[in-house]
């Protein structure tokens, strides 16, 4: 299933067709493909922008994970 949550969409072939797909949903071979191709800053700046959605995502539904090692 396709969740389209991350926004970083890619012009991806599948099945003969070309999709644009969202990283997040591209397979594990998908993106070694295409994360191949990509230099530092292109990869640094997927990072930023899968951490910020990370962050939206969990704001939006209260999502907090782990432990807080502060206590």
């Amino acid at each position: 299933m396709n969740r389209n949550l991350c926004g970083v969409y890619i012009r991806t072939e599948r099945d003969g067709k070309w999709q644009n797909i969202c990283f997040s949903d591209m397979t594990t071979e998908e993106m070694d493909k295409l994360l191949a191709t990509k230099d530092k800053k292109w990869v640094d700046s997927l990072a930023k922008i899968l951490a910020e959605r990370l962050h939206e995502i969990g704001e939006q539904f209260d999502i907090v994970a782990g432990h807080d090692y502060d206590e």
